[in-house]
């Protein structure tokens, strides 16, 4: 091939890499467009080295974090995205913070040449995408009825179960995403994007996560979180004045509660205590009947609570959350208490008088 027709070829290339930034930017490529760009950019190197130029020069322009790669591709196949970059030229990752070695043509060449227009263009659409990003999303709210469980699948490919009689809202931008669980319990199971982070408001707690599983339940006086792969940063939410919000890392296997002033020591879980409702069961092992009726409460139409006699007695054995009339009546059967339902919106279990 003659000079001039390999620079037509480099040109092409660059144009094509423009106008992919372009789409990627836009958050609204459809899924065979997102094929079609993993195809393009695996076709040849010279594709490869056009992206990664033109992905240098709107690091340049303070752009380049405001494109949802990590959104377009999950983290497996981009990282493999920049090994393959890192055959022929720096990684993306650093393009922004390096002088970008050329590939097989002179990017300045092409810029003079006409490609500046284009970028020019791209310019002003990223003025435009950071308006826009400024302004405040809509936030999306998940609702579950009592008894009901449901399972939401987000746009960043995570998934997220939440229990009976819970609420969530999900609020992603461009830099983070956001969650606040008003109410109830969720199990969550975030897809990694190390460029948005993912967080959880919930009661007295903060979660901040990259990528992992874990699960929420928001109770009236505390939060508690429960790790089963992954790290996961809780910290208090407010905290009081001149200190600091007290905060700790979970690895997996571990939880931790947090009240309105502090957190509880670390304890250790399991994936089963962790994620049997998702299943349909409630499992207690030698628990609080305090805390096993907060769990069933979410289940029963009419709440139930125990007298001061009878909070501390251990619960144990494994129960179906569709039926959670039985098992509160398998409960009261096994401890020896009675239930006072005298009031039809709260049931009191207290000790069966002899």
């Amino acid at each position: 091939m003659n000079t001039n027709a390999r620079q037509v070829t480099c040109e092409e290339s660059l144009d094509q890499a423009c106008a992919w930034v372009a789409r990627l930017r836009s958050d609204a490529m459809s899924p065979k467009e997102k094929r079609d760009f993993a195809a393009w950019l695996s076709m040849s190197e010279k594709n490869r080295c056009a992206f990664q130029d033109i992905t240098a020069l709107w690091g340049d322009l303070g752009a380049l974090s405001y494109m949802p790669l990590d959104q377009l591709l999950p983290e497996s196949e981009l990282s493999a995205t920049r090994r393959e970059f890192a055959k022929v030229s720096p990684s993306m990752e650093t393009t922004a913070n390096k002088v970008p070695k050329r590939g097989v043509w002179d990017l300045p060449q092409w810029i003079l040449s006409g490609g500046l227009a284009t970028c020019t263009v791209l310019f002003a659409a990223w003025i435009g995408f950071q308006w826009m990003a400024s302004e405040k999303p809509n936030a999306l709210i998940f609702i579950t009825q009592t008894g009901e469980i449901r399972t939401v699948n987000l746009s960043d490919g995570s998934e997220i179960k939440l229990n009976s009689n819970s609420e969530l809202h999900v609020n992603y931008s461009r830099e983070e995403r956001r969650t606040q669980l008003v109410r109830g319990e969720a199990f969550f199971e975030v897809a990694r994007q190390t460029a948005r982070p993912f967080s959880v408001a919930a009661g007295s707690a903060k979660i901040r996560v990259l990528g992992t599983e874990f699960n929420v339940e928001l109770n009236p006086k505390s939060t508690r979180v429960s790790v089963t792969e992954g790290t996961v940063s809780v910290s208090e939410a407010d905290s009081a004045p001149g200190l600091a919000p007290e905060s700790v890392k979970l690895g997996k296997n571990q939880k931790v509660s947090v009240f309105k002033r502090g957190l509880s020591d670390v304890r250790r879980t399991s994936l089963e205590e962790a994620k049997d409702w998702t299943r349909g069961l409630l499992v207690f092992e030698k628990t609080p009947l305090k805390e096993a009726l907060l769990e069933l409460n979410r289940y029963l139409k009419v709440p139930a609570v125990a007298t001061p006699q009878v909070e501390g007695r251990l619960v144990s054995g494994t129960f179906a959350v569709s039926d959670p009339d039985n098992t509160l009546e398998a409960i009261a059967t096994v401890l020896h208490l009675q239930q006072d339902r005298s009031n039809s919106n709260l049931t009191i279990l207290s000790p069966k008088h002899k």
